[in-house]
């Protein structure tokens, strides 16, 4: 197995090897310096570096929500992605987030973007819900027509293959929004 980073500068997975001087201590330091590190952006569970990147069945493909019995949480949820063309559910904080933001600002959408970090004790509550929904507890959570698209990485493969724009279009139509 080969362990695996984040290059923070361009979001794209290397190897450790292939760059012997990045280490731990290193993403460690940048703390100091007020940048916030990726791992924030996680729930906090301990992985083996070997598991990281975590493995998913197929993270370009676009999800629905299940419909079960679900709290009144839940059916907000389901209501605000159902009645918004596009939903990001971030953290002001967080780095991914912000880069799903400036792609939509760039992109000129406009989604509805709900600061979990902004809502004190209910944005954890939902955090959970957008777990039990989607099966996905990271930020930035992404919805397009009503569809779970994924995080920060699931959308900027959507963009990169010219298949965002698509979704989009698509979703607006939807909801009669240009």
């Amino acid at each position: 197995m080969v362990a695996a980073s984040v290059n923070l500068a361009n979001m794209t997975w290397t190897s450790l090897n292939s760059n012997p001087a990045l280490s731990f201590s290193m993403l460690r330091g940048i703390k100091n310096f007020g940048i916030v590190p990726f791992r924030r952006c996680l729930k906090p569970t301990v992985i083996g570096i070997a598991s990281w990147p975590p493995l998913r069945s197929s993270s370009s493909s676009v999800r629905a929500m299940s419909s079960s019995s679900s709290s009144p949480l839940e059916e907000t949820v389901k209501k605000t992605v159902a009645e918004n063309p596009v939903v990001v559910y971030s953290k002001s904080w967080c780095s991914y987030s912000s880069e799903v933001k400036s792609l939509f600002k760039s992109l000129q959408v406009e989604p509805l973007v709900v600061e979990l970090d902004e809502l004190g004790s209910e944005g954890s509550q939902l955090q959970n819900v957008l777990e039990k929904i989607t099966g996905q507890y990271t930020v930035p959570n992404v919805f397009i027509g009503g569809k779970h698209i994924g995080g920060c990485s699931d959308t900027l493969q959507l963009y990169n293959k010219g298949e965002l724009e698509g979704i989009l279009a698509e979703a607006n139509g939807k909801t009669g929004q240009a």
